[in-house]
């Protein structure tokens, strides 16, 4: 069963999305209240799943991984046996696939791959993706610009 937020606990979730790092004094003040039911309603919303973690957003540039490609992958086939199961295990070995995404629609998945630049793609792809268990058919979209 689904618990109801109330605003207070949807703003708390807001400014913790915005800023995991926020301090307990500083998020209370934000969200108006003092710094203990502040601190008990973040446990809370951590205790029953609505955070789930906090992590650091990385800078992908700086890191050498600035190419960015969207990947349509159609599987081979996609009931009754368990090749949904050997592509989600599959897919989750390979480092360079930021997020991968199952579909309804013209094709199954969709990828996100992080790399160096077109030729280190072309090798992953190559290497990495064709190689997945049922793959049928992959397109791949190079991304221009991030804008959200």
């Amino acid at each position: 069963m689904r618990r109801i937020l109330d605003r207070i606990d949807e703003r708390i979730l807001k400014e913790l999305e915005a800023d995991g790092r926020l301090s307990i004094v500083d998020l209370a003040a934000r969200v108006n209240l003092t710094n203990t039911p502040c601190s008990e309603r973040v446990k809370r919303l951590e205790k029953s799943g609505y955070i789930r973690g906090y992590r650091a957003v990385l800078d992908m540039m700086k890191m050498g991984l600035g190419h960015l490609t969207v990947v349509q992958v159609s599987l081979s086939a996609t009931a009754g046996d368990n090749s949904l199961d050997d592509f989600n295990d599959a897919v989750a070995l390979v480092p360079e696939i930021e997020s991968c995404l199952m579909v309804a629609g013209s094709f199954d998945y969709l990828l996100t791959v992080r790399t160096q630049d077109i030729s280190h793609f072309r090798k992953v792809l190559g290497e990495k993706i064709n190689k997945l268990p049922g793959i049928l058919q992959t397109n791949s979209f190079a991304v221009m610009e991030v804008v959200k």
